[in-house]
């Protein structure tokens, strides 16, 4: 260790490890709040074309297999709204109130069978997008809740993956 000259400054330290808790989410390579509330919204308005998507598929599915797991997937898709609708307002906003534009597509699918294949590809699309973010969100709250509904999506994915196989190989 080198001693320093009494005539020689001190060394400035330009940020104290003990201000780290007060940088910004940004700066700490976390998703700032407008980020957040842009990806929350994005999920909002996705999760409600799902829903709806699952809700008309399973009336006119009427009542058989494909209904059930339509209204089994609209149930959770309609929890994942709430939930991503409270995270919202507590960022400070209004969520969004569109339709995303997967409703559309979906709906003009006229076999149930391949409109489920379809609804698939978009859960897969809305997991890649939490795998994505989940690493930058700072909110131990936000984060368990994104979690749980990566999870739940990927449970849907292979309830649904299983229905067509069961469809296909004519067991359903």
């Amino acid at each position: 260790m080198t001693k320093r000259s009494k005539d020689e400054p001190a060394a400035t330290v330009a940020s104290p490890a003990c201000s780290m808790h007060e940088a910004d989410d940004a700066y700490m390579g976390y998703a700032g709040q407008d980020e957040l509330i842009a990806f929350l919204d994005m999920l909002v308005e996705a999760e409600r074309a799902g829903a709806r998507v699952t809700r008309d598929t399973a009336l006119a599915a009427g009542e058989d297999a494909v209904a059930d797991l339509m209204r089994r997937i609209e149930r959770d898709e309609a929890h994942w709204c709430a939930m991503l609708f409270g995270h919202v307002k507590a960022l400070g906003a209004a969520p969004s109130s569109k339709v995303g534009a997967f409703y559309d597509k979906a709906m003009a699918i006229a076999d149930l069978g391949e409109r489920i294949v379809f609804l698939n590809r978009g859960q897969d699309w809305v997991v890649r997008k939490l795998r994505e973010m989940l690493p930058r969100v700072r909110d131990d709250q936000l984060h368990a809740d994104l979690s749980a509904m990566l999870q739940a999506h990927e449970a849907n994915i292979a309830l649904a993956d299983e229905f067509v196989a069961g469809r296909e190989d004519g067991s359903r």
